[in-house]
């Protein structure tokens, strides 16, 4: 049998999910969702959460330390509780905040076969469970995975961020496993808003930049990538 008899061409697409899918930033509204409902010291807690997204928004965020501040709060609470929060909190705060353009950019993608990733810096906590509402299961989700030992999490990260370069770190090992299983990619896309997902867009053979960011705008007149607004 020749390589190509045994090999499965898809087309892959990735999306980022924070302004992108989202026209808000999941992590931060969790953080002032606990803060709103006292689950935690309000002004300690919501001064480290703004100051964590104004790093991110220039560029300059410690993803292990925002990550590992954000898994403090979770390894505080059994599993069944945080579960429920969650799900108050996707409904509540998340789900009035998918954009209509991106569902429909998704679900084309889905129509046309073609295999869909939601791809986040954001924690797999909060990642996976939102990517459900778009249709989308745990195995075609990469976030920044924290730790859980014997149903708790324990506050650390099981791996590195999904940031920046270590979304390409995360694809790469999610591109192998499907490899393994006789699936090639002949064909990549990826939707983002923020200049820190350059290394992704220049990844992709088509790069869409989503409502971007003014740096990433930049980047993308620069390099010819196409221009999206998704907030309309």
């Amino acid at each position: 049998m020749n390589l190509s008899s045994s090999t499965d061409l898809r087309t892959l697409a990735l999306f980022d999910l924070d302004h992108t899918l989202l026209d808000v930033d999941s992590d931060y509204l969790w953080g002032e969702y606990i803060v709103k409902h006292g689950l935690v010291d309000e002004a300690q807690y919501r001064t480290a959460n703004q100051k964590f997204y104004n790093d991110y928004i220039e560029g300059t965020l410690d993803a292990t330390e925002y990550n590992e501040f954000v898994a403090q709060f979770l390894s505080s609470l059994p599993m069944q509780r945080l579960h429920e929060l969650r799900e108050d909190y996707i409904k509540s705060e998340i789900e009035p905040h998918i954009r209509p353009k991106a569902m429909e950019v998704l679900c084309h993608h889905i129509e046309q076969g073609h295999d869909v990733v939601i791809i986040s810096a954001t924690n797999d906590f909060v990642v996976s469970a939102i990517a459900k509402r778009f249709g989308i299961e745990d195995a075609n989700v990469l976030s920044t995975p924290l730790e859980i030992i014997d149903e708790r999490y324990t506050g650390k990260l099981a791996d590195k961020p999904n940031f920046k370069a270590g979304k390409i770190y995360h694809l790469d090992k999610w591109i192998d496993k499907k490899q393994l299983n006789g699936v090639t990619f002949d064909k990549t896309y990826a939707y983002s808003d923020s200049k820190n997902d350059i290394p992704l867009l220049e990844w992709a053979d088509v790069a869409i930049c989503v409502s971007p960011d003014e740096a990433l705008h930049a980047h993308a007149l620069a390099h010819r990538w196409a221009v999206e607004d998704w907030s309309i």
